[in-house]
């Protein structure tokens, strides 16, 4: 569903994503993690095509992201980090808006925003204010737009950040819950979310990718020997230490 190769992004002598080369299967959830600075917010707009490459590709569901970029973005349900929502819009007004810019035929928006809002919970809210929800339905909202004309890949940048633990906890089994129909890439700083919600993990640190696999598989490779549980989460600290932090 997702290739990537070769994917670099400079500014000026700096690269903040360097040669990175990866795929991601369709219906798999793969958590993107790595320290601040990383490069995570700087891939996953490249591979929504928000940014231009400085060199590689990116292709979604066949579709070059810099060459054909109208039908990659079809496939592709963006959530950056801050919920890009109206104040001045009700739940209902937001989702038809993004609807309409989506391209959705107008005979089949009510259907499809009753659809979304009930998928991610907020079908409570539809006619208060965006400007008047908490942190956490602000996020729903969020994920909700980003759904709207069920698109193949979901990308969401740091979905839980700021969230009280009740609320991160019903957006991990959101997340979850989306597997499997849609290919979801979430950027994480945090390591029990990637640990509970992703299949896979992609270790960024300093802009380069290394490490790439299942958690079993991470734990085979980085912890040879050792039973853990993904309820014993400092097995992933300890990997993530051995990979971001130079010997």
């Amino acid at each position: 569903m997702i290739e990537v190769s070769g994917l670099t992004k400079r500014f000026r002598d700096r690269a903040a994503v360097d040669d990175l080369t990866f795929r991601i299967a369709r219906g798999e959830v793969v958590g993107l993690l790595g320290p601040n600075g990383a490069g995570k917010t700087t891939t996953l707009r490249l591979l929504t095509g928000f940014l231009p490459a400085t060199a590689g590709s990116v292709r979604v569901a066949g579709f070059d992201v810099f060459e054909e970029p109208r039908q990659a973005r079809r496939r592709i349900g963006y959530l950056p980090e801050v919920p890009p929502l109206y104040d001045a819009m009700t739940v209902r007004g937001q989702l038809r808006f993004a609807a309409e810019l989506k391209g959705l035929r107008r005979a089949l928006l009510p259907a499809e925003v009753d659809r979304v809002s009930r998928l991610t919970g907020v079908n409570g809210v539809l006619d208060r204010l965006t400007v008047n929800l908490s942190k956490g339905f602000r996020q729903r909202v969020g994920i909700a737009q980003a759904l709207l004309g069920d698109p193949d890949v979901l990308i969401l940048d740091e979905p839980t950040v700021g969230l009280d633990p009740i609320q991160i906890r019903e957006v991990r089994d959101l997340i979850r819950s989306l597997g499997g129909r849609h290919t979801v890439i979430l950027s994480s700083h945090v390591l029990p979310e990637v640990a509970m919600t992703c299949s896979k993990v992609l270790v960024l640190n300093a802009g380069r990718m290394v490490g790439f696999d299942t958690l079993d598989g991470l734990i085979a490779r980085h912890l040879p020997g050792r039973t853990v549980t993904l309820d014993d989460i400092a097995f992933l600290e300890e990997i993530f230490g051995k990979l971001v932090i130079p010997a």
